[in-house]
């Protein structure tokens, strides 16, 4: 995994994924041993516990399908 102030790079069953921050910003302000502290399972989701996320490997592979929509 690489970190940079853009977003992070997570390598999830030999395919490289980028997160950028403007798109994920659960991450944004998160310490970098809370985004390496991520577990998948078997049906491809991923769980970052500390940060209360979940995704699957679907939304990140088409994430355009799965707009981030904020609701106050």
């Amino acid at each position: 995994m690489n970190i940079s102030q853009h977003g992070f790079w997570l390598n999830v069953r030999s395919v490289e994924y980028f997160l950028p921050f403007r798109d994920y910003p659960w991450f944004r302000n998160a310490n970098v041993a809370s985004i390496l502290k991520v577990k998948l399972d078997g049906a491809g989701h991923l769980r970052w516990e500390d940060l209360d996320v979940d995704l699957s490997l679907e939304i990140l592979e088409r994430s355009e399908s799965f707009p981030l929509i904020a609701k106050s």
